[in-house]
């Protein structure tokens, strides 16, 4: 791929990634004005589904900001978004079950969650520094090309850590959404509300990852060409 390529591959992922965050913002906006049955909130149904699946020790929290919302493994925190934690909407139930769908991976070992939370602490570090090392190993290519490798390797597991969270998000909005089903939180109607709220969500990661594994090969390109 040439460079021009690689630019543009990388602009044109960056412009569907755009997309889709509207797209996110606009289906969380109008259902966010669909009433949930009975007029829980995000943390109720929160906890009514951590209760339900026999979860005791997680504690459910507000946190400022809008769609922040996370689950932490580290002090089993479920932090849900202020549009979040205290509204009582469709929108709000979906992504606070959603949340929830991790405390429960997290309660039951699921694997990639635990290879997620591994990589945490290294993926931080290589996100930090690995373009300034890139730049650098750039500018030596000639007389240290060892540090560009690098610097190759350490954006290799932010894709790595792309990847890898893409079965933790889908099975987290997978058991969200079977267990608003089976529970009858929410009406089939209602189910396939949330359904698509949490869609759209999942496709940020989607998108994050096609992004980190474009700008890798448009790094490797480079190398070769050197």
């Amino acid at each position: 791929m040439t460079m021009g390529g690689g630019f543009i591959l990388i602009a044109i992922i960056g412009v569907i990634g755009m997309i889709v965050q509207s797209r996110l913002k606009s289906v969380f906006s109008k259902y966010s004005k669909v009433l949930s049955p009975g007029g829980l909130t995000g943390a109720q149904f929160a906890q009514k589904m951590l209760d339900g699946n026999g979860v005791r020790d997680v504690k459910i929290t507000a946190i400022p900001g809008s769609l922040t919302d996370h689950y932490n493994p580290t002090n089993k925190t479920l932090n849900l978004s202020e549009s979040v934690y205290g509204s009582n909407s469709v929108a709000a139930a979906a992504v606070a079950c959603h949340e929830c769908g991790h405390a429960l991976q997290h309660a039951q070992g699921y694997a990639p969650l635990k290879l997620r939370s591994a990589l945490v602490p290294i993926v931080n570090f290589s996100s930090m520094i690995s373009q300034i090392v890139i730049i650098i190993g750039i500018l030596l290519i000639n007389t240290l090309p060892a540090l560009f490798w690098v610097g190759i390797l350490m954006f290799a597991m932010v894709l790595v850590f792309s990847v890898v969270t893409l079965p933790v998000e889908y099975n987290a909005s997978h058991r969200a959404l079977v267990w608003l089903q089976s529970s009858h939180s929410l009406s089939p109607v209602e189910v396939d509300q949330a359904r698509e709220t949490l869609m759209w969500a999942a496709r940020t990661y989607v998108v994050a990852a096609l992004s980190a594994l474009a700008t890798l090969v448009y790094y490797l390109g480079f190398a070769s060409r050197r």
